[in-house]
């Protein structure tokens, strides 16, 4: 059986599969509550499910980009269990997870997350002869910058503002085919996972560490 933990955005996202097939999920609205909320919502997951931890044989977490305080909270509790446990664990980047739910469209599929400083967090993925590609890695970028590099119909995805689908829109028209408001869901980080493992793929705990492509904003204490 395989955990899938998500906390990388406000909304927090837990699923239980079983060599890839959902067994069990939560979601739920989480703000900045990470840490207090995951474990006893994993536990109560496991008694609904009738499961014990001891029958977790992989984890797999989001990565990221997303909110710096739910990443770590997800990757140490993610490697803590790994280590525990002596189980294989599988990092997921979240615009991945984000993408995946989309791949039968064929089109071309640009996840977006709000990043501040009015850029988005992207990347690009298609699903090609049946085979899942990452066709631009996760990076920071303007939607000016974005729209300049689309030349095709593609699909747009993820949790971002009106204003940036509105850019989108007013740049490209009828190649843009936009989906928002979706929920992550960590029922897609276990089909992702398990491709991976399925492959013998895994992460080391030790190494995994969160995708944040930005630095923290850190307040010096200014001095008297």
């Amino acid at each position: 059986m395989e955990l899938a933990i998500d906390t990388s955005t406000d909304i927090a996202s837990i699923a239980l599969s079983q060599k890839g097939e959902l067994v069990a999920e939560m979601t739920w609205p989480s703000g900045q509550n990470h840490t207090v909320e995951l474990l006893p919502n994993l536990l109560h997951m496991l008694q609904q499910a009738k499961a014990e931890i001891q029958q977790i044989d992989a984890i797999i977490v989001a990565k990221g980009p997303g909110s710096f305080n739910g990443l770590r909270v997800g990757v140490a509790t993610a490697k803590g269990m790994a280590f525990s446990l002596g189980i294989p664990l599988v990092g997921i980047g979240t615009l991945e997870a984000e993408a995946f739910p989309h791949a039968l469209t064929g089109l071309p599929i640009c996840p977006l997350q709000n990043a501040g400083r009015g850029e988005v967090a992207t990347a690009l993925f298609q699903l090609k002869g049946g085979e899942w590609l990452k066709l631009a890695e996760e990076h920071i970028t303007t939607v000016e910058e974005l729209c300049q590099v689309i030349a095709s119909k593609t699909l747009f995805c993820g949790r971002f503002s009106p204003d940036i689908a509105q850019q989108i829109e007013r740049r490209l028209g009828k190649r843009m085919v936009m989906v928002r408001g979706t929920l992550p869901r960590a029922g897609s980080l276990t089909q992702l996972g398990w491709k991976r493992l399925k492959r013998g793929e895994s992460d080391d705990p030790a190494a995994l560490q969160p995708l944040y492509l930005r630095r923290p904003a850190v307040t010096i204490k200014r001095v008297k």
